[in-house]
This record gives structure tokens, C-alpha cells and sequence, in this order.
């Protein structure tokens, strides 16, 4: 049988419907297309999982002990409060070593859901801080560049560290998690169970360290909400203790380690002030 014959005027309507819905797919998700932060004043709004960010600052590309790694991504945007956090952080390790933190993704210029690796990061508020530390910018951006990430600090197993596990990743994490403006970090259960095996002396702050999948290689930071955000949605409270408890083991059971698959779900309807962002110029 012959193929059938396309008329001129059907195959223009059909190039239409198919840029249409080519055009529709790419809005599903506008927050990645914005290449410029929101103007007016800086606001954390809505939650980490389902916010924008308005007015935000960027990091620079490096700083006094740190190197923003993987560019390219353009997620180096946040509140000052978080970019003042990331250069305080840095400076306060200059004073113990002479390499630099890496500095992962923060936020999207506006914000909002990404296109990739994150559910977090919208709000302007989280940041990843690599644990293995750079002796210069360049060898970091080589180190990370297609994607690749630095080494686990997990062994395969999943319940043990690798020697590339050290003070400096000690010091690096408990010096996070003992500033004020920090509300929880998340890292590797392993992680989270060696620290509550090791560590002796003064623990409370081992209470913003908090269990989650991955995070093997870096941590998550998530910073408390600003004054200056009336509109941001904090997350509950943590529980009292250091963590250390059953709690943590339920981490190392076989529901834990072996989770069902969920099934998708439709995102939330995000706060009444990020539409107002996404007409923002």
C-alpha cells in the first residue's frame, strides 16, 4: 500500500500542534528558564520542596577558602543570609587547612522546582557543601566537570566509611551544624551513626544532623527562615536528643535500605507570590 500523502495545509497544522505541545512541555516547568534573579527585595518564599526566592544574591564563582563548582547548572543563587553562611563557613576552615570547600548547588535565580537532581533548593535557603576539600579551584571544576561527582565517603555496603573520611570532614560538618542560622543538615545514615559512635564530649550538635538517602558524598544544609521572609515556610521542629537513637536504626532495617518505589504525585500548588515572580520581567 502506498504511504499516504500529507497536504501542505495539514502538515503546517500539524508542525503547529507538535511546536504547541513542544511549547507546553517546556512551561510545565518555567523556573529553570529564568536567567536573572527577581527584582525588588530579597524574600525566602513558601518551603524548601515547594517555594521561589525573590531579590536573590549570587555566590561567586570563588572566595577565601571555597570554589563554586559546576557553573554551568546556574543554581548558585540564594538568600544573602545563606550566601553570608556559605563565606562564613569557608573562612572559619581557612584557619584550620589550606584547601577550599566546594561549594555544590544552592538555588535558581527565582528559585523553584528544578529541572534535575533536586525536590529541595526552591526557597533560596539550602546549599550542598561537598566533603572532600579541593587543593584550587581548577583542580576542583576538573574533579566535577560532566557531572562527575567527588568520592563517597560510604563504603559500598552502605554501613561503613571509606578512609577518605577524616577530621577536616568532621570539623567541615560540625562546624555547619553549630551556626545559628543552620536548621537541620542532612548526610548519609552511615555517616550519621559513626558520628553518634564517635564523638565524645559535648554532642547537641549532632541534633541538626539528620539521616537521609545518598549523601554520601556531600551534605545539605538548610538554613532556618530569615526575619526579613514572613512568607517562608519553616519545617517542624526537630525532636529533642542528638538523634542517636531508634530512630537512626531504623535506617539500617530492611525498609529502610530496600524502600517500595512511590508512585509519582502531582507538585504542589505553589505559593500565591511565585506566580507573581514568574511575571516578574
Amino acid at each position: 500500500m502506498p504511504s499516504p500523502v500529507l497536504r501542505p495545509g495539514r502538515a503546517v497544522g500539524l508542525a503547529f500542534l507538535l511546536a504547541a505541545l513542544a511549547g507546553t512541555a517546556a512551561l510545565a516547568n518555567p523556573w529553570p528558564t529564568f536567567t536573572d534573579p527577581a527584582p525588588g527585595p530579597t524574600r525566602a518564599i513558601g518551603a524548601a520542596a515547594n517555594g521561589c526566592l525573590a531579590g536573590a544574591a549570587a555566590l561567586p564563582a570563588a572566595g577565601h577558602g571555597f570554589v563554586s563548582i559546576r557553573r554551568e547548572r546556574n543554581r548558585f543563587y540564594g538568600h544573602p543570609v545563606l550566601i553570608e553562611f556559605v563565606t562564613d563557613l569557608a573562612a572559619r576552615l581557612a584557619y584550620q587547612t589550606d584547601r577550599l570547600l566546594m561549594i555544590g548547588d544552592l538555588a535558581q535565580p527565582r528559585g523553584g522546582r528544578m529541572a534535575s537532581s533536586h525536590a529541595s533548593h526552591q526557597n533560596g535557603l539550602d546549599v550542598d557543601v561537598w566533603f572532600r576539600l579541593a587543593t584550587s579551584p581548577d583542580q576542583a571544576r576538573r574533579e566535577t566537570a560532566d557531572g562527575r561527582d567527588p568520592p563517597s565517603m560510604v563504603e559500598r555496603d552502605g554501613l561503613t566509611l571509606t578512609p577518605e573520611w577524616g577530621p577536616e570532614q568532621r570539623l567541615l560538618l560540625k562546624s555547619a551544624a553549630e551556626d545559628w542560622r543552620v536548621e537541620r543538615i542532612f548526610v548519609n545514615p552511615a555517616i550519621k551513626r559513626a558520628l553518634c559512635e564517635r564523638e565524645a564530649g559535648e554532642r547537641a550538635w549532632l541534633r541538626k544532623v539528620r539521616p537521609w538517602y545518598k549523601h554520601d558524598a556531600h551534605f545539605h544544609v538548610r538554613l532556618r527562615c530569615p526575619a526579613d521572609s514572613p512568607a517562608c515556610i519553616q519545617q517542624p521542629a526537630l525532636p529533642p536528643g542528638d538523634g542517636c537513637d531508634a530512630t537512626l536504626a531504623w535506617w539500617f532495617s530492611e525498609e529502610a535500605r530496600r524502600p517500595a518505589k512511590a508512585e509519582p504525585s502531582a507538585p504542589a500548588p505553589m505559593p500565591s507570590a511565585c506566580r507573581a515572580l514568574l511575571e516578574a520581567g
